[in-house]
């Protein structure tokens, strides 16, 4: 029996709350069990230097945990000078899911950035934060449209983010933190709604995983992004109908 209860292939509770950080174009407040994370999408009519005149748009992420978000106080990184190598390595990650799934030249010259900021972390952050990203850029999208900016909506399609991995109980799927900590391995599936792979972060803690294995982590990543894709779109869909 897992910790928490949970089937192997049994995500935590999963909400998506919109409107959140109300000045933003777009924004997700994503729970996944006890991990919440506030996503907000900002939209700039200008793009990085390496674009001017290229006729191509462009797609970031910052990423940053409150100081309590995990159980002891963690130090503010603006307060030391410099962002963390992990925090760094994460908002690229979370860009490039982003980037994977949208249309940069139908974007135009307009830049989005989405701000993704763990508010309680339980494990599966960068995870979350990817998921509840893609909502808030969904949004900030949307009002490009709406506003007549853009003809069409310039998304490829869906992207989110699970974590699996091999615990006591074997693979599982949505690892928390209590199993983060002590699983043999890890790994971080970014996946699309049409069945792409946008990257896959793996990791054994003491001894190699087999092939066989990654394949069981797999198969509970395909199980657990269908269920994250399925809420993004009811959540886009209320959204629409209000």
């Amino acid at each position: 029996m897992r910790p928490s209860g949970r089937a192997p292939d049994a995500l935590r509770p999963v909400s998506i709350q919109t409107g959140f950080a109300r000045h933003a174009e777009g924004s997700a407040l994503i729970r996944m069990g006890g991990t919440e994370v506030l996503c907000a999408a900002s939209i700039e009519t200008r793009v990085p230097p390496f674009l001017r005149g290229k006729g191509q748009g462009w797609v970031t992420a910052e990423y940053g945990m409150l100081p309590r978000a995990t159980h002891s106080r963690g130090h503010r990184e603006a307060a030391k000078g410099k962002q963390s190598g992990r925090t760094q390595e994460i908002q690229r990650l979370i860009a490039r899911s982003l980037r994977a799934v949208t249309d940069l030249k139908a974007l135009g010259e307009i830049s989005i950035t989405v701000d993704c900021d763990v508010l309680n972390a339980d494990g599966g952050t960068r995870c979350a934060a990817i998921t509840g990203a893609w909502v808030a850029l969904r949004l900030a999208l949307e009002k490009l449209v709406r506003d007549g900016t853009l003809a069409a909506l310039p998304l490829k399609g869906q992207v989110a983010a699970v974590s699996c991995g091999l615990t006591a109980e074997g693979a599982v799927l949505d690892l928390d933190y209590d199993e983060d900590s002590t699983a043999a391995a890890d790994a971080n599936f970014v996946l699309t709604a049409e069945g792409g792979i946008v990257e896959i972060q793996g990791t054994a803690e003491k001894d190699p995983f087999t092939e066989d294995q990654f394949n069981a982590l797999m198969r509970l990543a395909r199980t657990g992004t269908a269920e994250l894709f399925r809420i993004q779109a009811a959540t886009i869909e209320q959204v629409t109908r209000a």
